[in-house]
């Protein structure tokens, strides 16, 4: 399969497959649509405005790549931010304008390819791309196109799914499938591997995170195990056993 077919691939899918659709209630593109995909985002990913902070941009440019109905890109909206999103689903980008109509929020939002952006050079302060580059036809030709728009100094916030972590060996072990695991790509990083995606970064930081909560996805006996007796056991191990296990590598670099 060639490049172009694949990266076609990858659009149609996510056309089609909106992240975290299947806990929502509301008719898609309502605001109660939205609400519901804020709540459950940021009730799963507790850590995100822990680590990430969506108003310390004020006045920047940021990109978001990959930025679905954009969820986050709005946060840094009301942050102040001069924001723009892109997303190779064109179903994403109209959804992620009414969700910014809706929040009367401002936004340059395309349908473009994140390894290959239409922006010239040291463009913008802040690009995030958070659980993007386990998805894409090729991670590290991504990278470069991300570390080419950032400005000297400019920082790039990205996350990808962890190899070595709790939740990719209990895949292993329950056999139960992970959300999107039927995606044209899904590819899992050590953090060995995400180093070396890093190089052309003057400095990194990568942050461990997205332990255990309880599933709302999931039902049955392996959820009721999973909900009242691993995650509670997990929780009270050292912090110092568990931390390299997370789920999600937060990856802070400097351009």
């Amino acid at each position: 399969m060639s490049q172009a077919d694949l990266i076609a691939r990858i659009a149609a899918y996510w056309d089609e497959h909106i992240h975290d659709l299947s806990i929502t209630t509301y008719p898609v593109g309502t605001p109660g649509f939205f609400r519901q995909l804020n709540e459950y985002r940021y009730d799963k990913l507790k850590y995100l405005p822990r680590l990430v902070d969506f108003n310390g941009y004020k006045g920047k440019n940021l990109l978001e790549v990959g930025c679905g109905v954009g969820i986050d890109l709005v946060r840094f909206a009301r942050g102040g931010a001069n924001v723009t999103g892109i997303d190779l689903s064109k179903t994403a980008i109209d959804l992620a304008c009414k969700n910014f109509e809706q929040s009367e929020q401002n936004a340059d939002l395309r349908v473009m390819n994140g390894e290959s952006m239409k922006f010239a050079d040291n463009t913008f302060d802040l690009v995030y791309a958070h659980g993007v580059l386990q998805y894409t036809a090729d991670a590290q030709k991504m990278i470069v196109e991300i570390h080419r728009v950032l400005k000297p100094g400019g920082e790039a916030i990205m996350m990808v799914y962890n190899k070595q972590s709790w939740l990719n060996l209990m895949r292993k072990v329950t056999k139960v499938p992970l959300e999107h695991e039927d995606a044209p790509v899904l590819r899992k990083f050590s953090i060995r591997e995400l180093i070396q995606l890093l190089q052309l970064f003057q400095d990194y930081r990568i942050v461990p995170e997205r332990f255990p909560v309880k599933t709302r996805l999931h039902f049955g006996w392996k959820a009721f195990l999973f909900n009242n007796v691993f995650i509670g056991a997990f929780n009270l191990m050292p912090v110092s056993w568990i931390r390299r296990f997370g789920w999600h590598l937060l990856t802070f670099a400097v351009k």
